[in-house]
């Protein structure tokens, strides 16, 4: 049985091309594994802070001495960190935002990156924890960024890949809705994301 894990960062709701792509891609995947379970988590409804100095005590506070401050805390971060641990396959909803992810999505990366909790370093350097997932990054922008003379203005894509890297999860499809701004492509642009999806 395949557990997989929906995180939205658009409130567009209905009207959000990374929503619909996404749950493209889960209908194909649940196509592929008719006992898969899904589980949404939502970056618009359950905020996740900017992290702070209350934030960072705490995700350095040895586990044995933390205080009660430390543990509210570091809460967020913990439930978070174990949606992703107990998901077999993660599909990342993204819009491009100037360039770039949006700020909710980029919190929540800085929640579950943690050192000595989704990544170490050794004598050998840093070695990521999250470890056997399949990780599908369903990505919508107004205009066309996979190539072209826009491709170098993409800073969401790379950095996505580096940061999810970096945390040990190196299987990762990048499913694209683009040109939902441009005439003569905008009409098309889902329908061709969505044939794109290939699951494995």
């Amino acid at each position: 049985m395949k557990k997989i894990l929906h995180i939205i960062s658009s409130p567009r709701g209905a009207a959000s091309y990374t929503i619909r792509l996404g749950n493209a891609i889960i209908d194909k995947l649940q196509l592929a594994y008719a006992d898969s379970t899904v589980k949404e988590f939502s970056l618009v409804e359950e905020r996740f802070q900017h992290l702070e100095e209350a934030h960072l005590n705490a995700f350095f506070a040895p586990v044995e001495s933390r205080t009660p401050e430390n543990l509210v805390a570091i809460e967020h971060s913990d439930a978070a960190i174990a949606e992703i641990m107990a998901a077999d396959i993660i599909v990342l909803g993204v819009p491009l935002y100037n360039f770039g992810v949006p700020s909710n999505l980029k919190a929540w990366i800085d929640h579950i990156s943690r050192v000595g909790v989704t990544f170490k370093y050794d004598q050998n350097g840093p070695e990521g924890l999250i470890k056997n997932k399949k990780l599908y990054i369903a990505f919508s922008a107004g205009g066309v960024y996979s190539e072209g003379p826009m491709a170098s203005y993409d800073n969401a894509v790379p950095y996505l890949k580096s940061v999810f890297g970096f945390l040990g999860i190196t299987d990762i499809t990048v499913v694209r809705v683009e040109g939902t701004n441009i005439p003569g492509i905008q009409d098309n642009a889902l329908a061709k994301g969505i044939d794109s999806i290939i699951v494995n």
